[in-house]
């Protein structure tokens, strides 16, 4: 696994199509309180968020095929998905590691309904810091703040 860094002016149309593909994927494994019709929505948001977050990593294999992917805007983590087939295979501890200690990366949100992804972040040195009622979008699923709790400079 390598992770390469990606500017805004390298994403290219075919970068943001394997990027959005993964992330549907992702989010069809992973987020089931989601209906069909929700993620469908919330999947034509996605090639924008991919384009502006201000730092794009993304986790290629072998055959430079990607395999999870984070945005990070400021200390924010703004999205992190692992493609369902590499799960498991350390690729978001990898992403997200790189992301607080070389981007200064402490904070992100989770989906209250993700209990996966919550145990994932708090097992990295997360806590969970505030609770919203709804999405950043203000749809009814609420938002766990969470704040990494360890120096990362002494990791």
């Amino acid at each position: 696994m390598l992770i390469k860094s990606f500017p805004p002016a390298e994403r290219t149309p075919q970068l943001i199509s394997q990027l959005t593909q993964l992330w549907r994927q992702s989010v069809d494994a992973s987020h089931h309180f989601l209906t069909p019709a929700e993620i469908t929505t919330i999947e034509h948001e996605v090639p924008t968020a991919l384009r502006t977050v201000p730092q794009l990593l993304v986790a290629v294999d072998d055959q430079n095929t990607p395999t999870g992917f984070i945005g990070i805007d400021g200390s924010l983590v703004a999205m992190l998905f692992i493609a369902p087939a590499a799960s498991g295979a350390g690729i978001g501890t990898a992403l997200l590691q790189t992301s607080i200690q070389d981007y200064g990366a402490t904070t992100l949100t989770v989906n209250e309904q993700n209990p996966r992804a919550r145990q994932f972040y708090e097992h990295r040195g997360f806590q969970v810091t505030n609770r919203q009622p709804t999405d950043d979008q203000g749809r009814p699923y609420p938002l766990l703040t969470m704040t990494y709790n360890c120096d990362p400079l002494n990791d």
